[in-house]
């Protein structure tokens, strides 16, 4: 009788740990993805603010720019990919080289492959958090 007890005492200790771990990922899961939106919808705004027009098109005419540092281009890179818009498959596949990445000179080749890859259907789990609602435009 007192092993079934401990038993059974053991077990709820453990799934109550799996719940609780469960949740943490959940919420950390929420809280990293509202993050990313906040960042792309920051960078859309600056670029729209800039550039006027539609976020995509604002963003390609940002990472354009030599007016911006690479890093920020990058940045913008980085949002266009975030927001899996397939209108900007052609621009980003024209900058995509395939070489390695020089940060220095030129857009980062491997933000551009992941970018394209976004763009034409990839899975973005986050985005399915903080796209709900809003529009590419």
């Amino acid at each position: 009788m007192r092993n079934s007890k401990a038993k059974r005492a053991w077990k709820q200790w453990v799934l109550a740990g799996v719940a609780a771990t469960a949740t943490g990922i959940l919420v950390l899961f929420l809280a990293v993805s509202w993050l990313i939106g906040s960042s792309v919808h920051k960078m859309c705004r600056d670029a729209t603010g800039e550039y006027g027009g539609d976020r995509v098109s604002a963003l390609m005419k940002y990472a354009d720019s030599p007016a911006h540092s690479l890093r920020d281009r990058n940045r913008a890179v980085w949002a266009l990919g975030n927001l899996g818009d397939s209108r900007a498959v052609p621009w980003l596949k024209k900058r995509y080289t395939g070489q390695p990445c020089d940060h220095d000179h030129m857009l980062c080749q491997k933000e551009l492959k992941q970018a394209i890859h976004l763009c034409q259907g990839g899975v973005n789990l986050p985005a399915l958090v903080w796209r709900r609602g809003s529009s590419a435009k």
